[in-house]
């Protein structure tokens, strides 16, 4: 028997098989060949039309059954990780009234302000655990505003998770999770957040059915079957929000864990069990894959939008040199980059800066002395500054990290950036052989609830190495001191 793991990201989709018993890899590959495209009509937008997920999903699911030559019929269970805060509206037969803002858009910044401000930082703390901020339901909120024609024809709003679900199964459902992750749970109440909803003027009917993770959510319909080649009857049995589903990956499940990841954004995920956070406004608080009402575990989100694609742009901007190439260059300057200091974030507003837009700063160039090395370093290191610094934030709220774990792909295999990262928090960082898809097809089969031998599986079959923090700390803690001072500077005037 098999599980299928499906990982919709901004940039690609990402199709897994992996076998049932054991949880071993089977194939995993990705679609488009190149990156899906972001449609950005104004400047801080960003949109993508559900459906384009869905033919890149049906052709993904496709090559793995042909290219993995299994049989088919014995796929049984399908797991889905999704882009985290789209939000996406369709009308009674299913089909999409505008294309998805998708989680970098900026639109909703000023509304979720307001929201704070008239609900008050008490009610939105105790009820939802976060300002009401950039997510789902401020966004919808902005279609309220601007487009109310189209929020006029909407039946149900969901996430992307939820309308690729939707397109298997014909089930228009979320979750607890889901909702969350929209700033629309209400964890005191135990149910939506109808606070939020009113002040908003969101009908509570546009919600969709709430269902249970690790349980059968529905299964493959005819469509579905034709559309992919899915056996029909298989079950959708897992889907969560892809930083989420990458703890889930990498074994976080209890308090004090964290995950980490280094892609075209940065995001360090750590659990507690604490619901009364102190950074509302600068770190955001879901409803972990395994919360229940009973045992509340929280998975507290730090977000910087302006990592690796600050290092994608250098690539594509000096030279076209190739990642090896880039980081054999920066590994020849030393620590602190000769004085160059980068400000990586350029890729829409902040959330740890209190969704401040600071953009990309690069600073201190000298153009005798400094060359696309120099660049190359300065950007590996303010990216791993910019997790330092959040994980500063982050500690306020979570209290002691007891272990640290990130994916074996992107930032994590610099070993400037995890060096700098592991020596400035003085923490080890392991490093696990795993992906989102490949984490969501395992989660299909997590209906026994064993999140113990889960986790056994990915702790002895899948690390691959340890980070350690370096001893000589001064020149990292100097560099450090030197692009916080910048980037200080730079907030007083924003």
């Amino acid at each position: 028997m098999y599980h299928l793991g499906i990982d919709l990201g901004s940039s690609s989709v990402k199709v897994a098989l992996v076998d049932a018993d054991s949880g071993k890899k089977i194939i995993s590959l990705h679609e488009p060949p190149n990156e899906m495209g972001i449609i950005a009509v104004n400047p801080d937008w960003a949109e993508q039309d559900p459906n384009m997920w869905w033919t890149h999903v049906c052709n993904a699911i496709k090559r793995v059954i042909k290219e993995s030559d299994v049989n088919v019929s014995q796929i049984k269970n399908i797991g889905i990780s999704y882009q985290m805060h789209g939000l996406v509206i369709v009308d009674k037969s299913g089909h999409p009234l505008r294309n998805s803002i998708i989680w970098c858009d900026s639109r909703a910044v000023n509304i979720g302000r307001k929201a704070l401000e008239d609900l008050g930082e008490t009610f939105c703390g105790e009820h939802m655990l976060n300002a009401p901020g950039n997510f789902t339901a401020s966004k919808l909120k902005w279609v309220i505003d601007n487009e109310p024609e189209t929020y006029k024809s909407t039946y149900k709003f969901m996430l992307p998770g939820d309308f690729i679900a939707y397109k298997l199964t014909g089930k228009m459902a979320t979750t607890k999770n889901g909702l969350s992750e929209g700033v629309l749970w209400d964890y005191k109440a135990d149910e939506v957040a109808t606070g939020l909803l009113d002040y908003y003027g969101i009908d509570k009917n546009l919600v969709p059915e709430i269902v249970e993770n690790f349980t059968n959510q529905g299964s493959v319909n005819e469509q579905a079957s034709k559309d992919t080649g899915l056996p029909l009857g298989a079950q959708v049995t897992y889907r969560s929000g892809d930083q989420p589903n990458n703890a889930l990956s990498l074994n976080i499940f209890n308090p004090g864990e964290v995950a980490a990841t280094g892609g075209t954004s940065g995001v360090v995920y750590a659990v507690s069990n604490n619901l009364k956070p102190q950074e509302i406004s600068k770190v955001n608080h879901f409803a972990h894959i395994n919360y229940t009402k009973e045992e509340p575990i929280i998975g507290t989100l730090l977000n910087i939008n302006g990592a690796g694609i600050q290092y994608r742009w250098l690539r594509n901007n000096c030279g076209n040199d190739s990642y090896e190439t880039m980081n054999t260059k920066a590994s020849e300057v030393e620590v602190g980059s000769n004085g160059v200091v980068i400000i990586p974030f350029g890729n829409g507003a902040e959330r740890m800066l209190e969704n401040k837009n600071v953009g990309t700063h690069i600073l201190n160039l000298n153009l005798n002395s400094h060359g696309n090395a120099h660049l190359y370093r300065a950007s590996l290191e303010g990216i791993a500054f910019s997790f330092v610094y959040g994980v500063e934030i982050l500690k306020k709220d979570i209290g002691d990290i007891k272990v640290i774990r990130a994916g074996n792909d992107n930032l994590f295999r610099s070993e400037i950036f995890a060096n700098t990262v592991a020596t400035l928090i003085n923490h080890d960082i392991e490093i696990y052989n795993t992906t989102g898809a490949v984490g969501a097809a395992r989660a299909a089969g997590l209906t026994d609830g064993n999140f113990d031998k889960f986790g056994e599986n990915i702790t002895n079959n899948d690390h691959v190495m340890t980070y350690t923090p370096l001893e000589n700390k001064a020149p990292y803690e100097t560099a450090y001191e030197s692009w916080k001072n910048e980037l200080e500077m730079i907030l007083k005037h924003k």
